[in-house]
């Protein structure tokens, strides 16, 4: 039986969490999340809503904020696999700009923690890959924004190498560039 492990990351406040974790003959059990242990880790997420996606091999979702009702947010992936990608987009941060990328399975059973100012998105790896957001805010529509995944600025080093192709909404093709959002802050 496993507890919770909080994991730094080289960004501040990112965190990649091992949850309680009790497997046995009949599969197992596992506890994501606990208000009180997570408290003593510096997170206070207050949670709002859980969204949950399910995408194809090669899905790309992201990289995407929430200008207003910012939110912070504990992922994992239920079913299949990810490349998890969060990027530091906090005004005065040291790390403005800096991204960190994390595989994210349905069998490692890692999770992580998404501070309030950072875009996020990911790459399914498998197919009928299972994603949940324990979100600490609601949706927003209005304020919807995103950063380009393949700016050239972020250089976010995607596996694309292990997936046949990459599927990209339109609206997500369309996001401007780190340089551009920054013009327009």
């Amino acid at each position: 039986m496993t507890q919770f492990l909080f994991q730094k990351t080289e960004i501040l406040g990112l965190l990649r969490i091992k949850p309680f974790y009790a497997p046995d003959e009949r599969g197992y059990l596992s506890k994501t999340f606990e208000k009180t242990i997570f408290a003593e880790h510096g997170i206070n997420l207050a949670p709002w809503e859980e969204l949950r996606s399910c995408s194809r091999k090669g899905v790309l979702r992201g990289l995407h904020f929430q200008r207003r009702h910012s939110q912070d947010k504990l992922v994992q992936v239920l079913h299949g696999a990810v490349y998890d990608v969060a990027v530091d987009l906090r005004p005065g941060s040291e790390t403005f700009g800096k991204w960190a990328g994390f595989y994210l399975t349905a069998e490692n059973h890692q999770l992580l923690y998404i501070p309030k100012g950072f875009a996020h998105g990911f790459l399914a790896l498998e197919d009928d890959t299972l994603f949940s957001y324990l979100c600490g805010d609601r949706y927003d529509p209005e304020s919807d924004g995103g950063i380009c995944w393949d700016d050239p600025q972020l250089a976010v080093s995607w596996p694309l190498d292990r997936v046949e192709q990459t599927i990209i909404s339109e609206k997500d093709a369309a996001l401007p560039t780190l340089a551009e959002y920054r013009a327009s802050m």
